[in-house]
């Protein structure tokens, strides 16, 4: 029998060969971009939509407004949620004299970030002379693992209202969910006239369990909510939103910061938290109901 030797001219071909190196694919990021103004010809005129911008997973609708006058729009995320990597960027302008209310569709949701990039949402505020502005997004809430760098920022003329809500869930504790573990760094600044009047920042990092279990951060509580009410007649307002506080299941406080009526909530569930939300933001509008998608 005869015995076959190999081809060194083969293997030394082989051996120069390089293959391509094959990363893992990188996991879907979602963009969303939103941009709306409005204006009024006058302070009796009715508000409309001057620009209407919308790209990636923000998008943005404009029911029949309930109030005459004032100019209505609810805010989406159509990617279904929000997880590290995502990055949202709204910018809401009200010029001079303009009226609107700007509402949530939904809850938020901020799901585990699978690695370490943080989802970012930016929200920038511009309210004019004489405008006013209810900034009504719904509660965010914040799955074990999340990430999240969350900015808003409100700039506001000489005599601009600006009526605003914040609120955090942190985990589904009706589905039996312990938040573990995440990262927030949550920031409001506030000015008026180019004047800071108020830059709040919340930041959690690590075992987020023990940190909100601690008395002077969040006391346990299974959600929180910021109100903020920039307007002449917060003073006023001030003693009012204190006796709703006393008569709900949250601890509660409110204070005036530079004129801006500051409410901060902690409750044990989300439900509680929100009856409460819905008390002070009623009494700062008047007594004007909520946008429908609140009331669903």
């Amino acid at each position: 029998m005869r015995r076959i030797a190999p081809c060194s001219r083969a293997m030394n071909v082989l051996s120069e060969i390089s293959l391509p190196v094959i990363f893992p694919p990188r996991p879907q990021r979602a963009v969303g971009r939103l941009a709306l103004s409005f204006r009024a010809d006058s302070s009796l005129a009715p508000t409309r939509i001057e620009r209407f911008y919308q790209e990636g997973c923000l998008k943005s609708r404009l029911p029949r407004p309930v109030e005459p006058g004032i100019c209505e729009a609810v805010l989406m995320n159509i990617s279904g949620g929000i997880a590290g990597g995502d990055e949202l960027t709204t910018s809401l302008t009200l010029g001079e004299h303009a009226r609107a209310c700007i509402a949530g569709q939904a809850a938020e949701r901020i799901y585990r970030a699978l690695g370490h990039d943080p989802a970012r949402i930016t929200t920038v505020i511009t309210v004019g002379q004489g405008a006013a502005l209810d900034y009504l997004p719904q509660e965010t809430i914040l799955f074990d693992g999340f990430r999240l760098h969350r900015a808003l920022e409100i700039d506001l003329a000489e005599d601009a209202r600006y009526l605003g809500v914040e609120s955090l869930v942190f985990g589904r504790h009706a589905m039996g969910e312990v938040l573990r573990t995440g990262t927030l760094r949550d920031r409001i600044e506030l000015r008026r006239d180019g004047k800071a009047l108020l830059n709040d920042m919340l930041r959690l990092e690590g075992d987020v369990q023990e940190l909100l279990a601690r008395k002077a951060l969040a006391n346990g509580a299974g959600a929180m909510a910021t109100i903020l009410y920039a307007a002449p007649n917060a003073p006023a307002l001030l003693d009012p939103v204190r006796a709703l506080l006393e008569d709900s299941p949250c601890e509660a406080g409110a204070s005036l910061v530079h004129g801006v009526l500051l409410a901060r909530l902690l409750a044990p569930s989300s439900e509680m938290l929100r009856a409460a939300v819905v008390k002070i933001l009623t009494l700062c509008r008047d007594g004007s109901a909520l946008p429908r998608v609140w009331q669903s």
